[in-house]
């Protein structure tokens, strides 16, 4: 048994290896995107979600 988990282990040190991990600066771009992504689609949602609403009192 331990010698299945230390060569799984080695096994997953091999294919960390081979990863291709993106720098500080590409993970800090990638991160802007998102929150700037975030931000819009919440705005969006928000605008719906008033949109609908007022609709609803409107009809209701």
């Amino acid at each position: 048994m331990f010698k299945k988990i230390v060569e799984y282990i080695s096994q997953v040190r091999t294919e960390l290896s081979k990863v291709s991990w993106p720098t500080r600066s590409e993970m800090w771009e990638s991160a802007k995107i998102i929150l700037i992504l975030c931000v819009i689609l919440a705005a969006a949602v928000f605008a719906v979600d008033n949109l609908l609403s007022f609709g609803l009192e409107k009809i209701l």
